[in-house]
């Protein structure tokens, strides 16, 4: 017998998606008129009920709002450090390219003087007559 008290509530009620019909009210906006035989109690919960998710699910949105403006804010800082350590990096092989070529042209000076230096040499052997007795700075 109590099964079938339950099961007399159960159809009672109405078999309509909840969502679905709480949807339609919240966009058709219309407050329920309490019926004589009392019959709109439930229509109201369910309108309160379709407030309440509204509520959650505005909240829900504007959290997400928040997360994805703070998320888009940390990309443009990792954007702005990346920048950042990229102009670094080519500074640094500018500065890498510079020393090289310093040290390029200070080889070639050493290397200059060295052939200066020799042809002196030779020019003080050929003007005394005599060989060199180190053959290549050897000996």
């Amino acid at each position: 017998m109590a099964e079938e008290a339950k099961n007399a509530g159960a159809e009672a009620l109405p078999t309509k998606d909840i969502a679905e019909e709480t949807l339609v009210m919240v966009e058709n906006a219309e407050t329920p008129a309490p019926t004589a035989t009392g019959g709109g109690w439930w229509l109201t919960r369910r309108l309160g009920a379709a407030r309440r998710l509204a509520s959650v699910t505005s909240w829900e949105n504007s959290k997400i709002a928040e997360m994805e403006a703070e998320l888009k804010k940390i990309h443009e800082q990792l954007e702005m450090k990346k920048s950042a350590q990229a102009e670094k990096l080519k500074n640094s092989a500018a500065a890498v390219h510079r020393a090289a070529e310093e040290k390029r042209a200070a080889a070639v000076a050493r290397r200059g003087e060295e052939v200066i230096a020799a042809e002196e040499a030779a020019a003080r052997y050929r003007a005394r007559g005599q060989a060199p007795t180190r053959l290549f700075g050897r000996g």
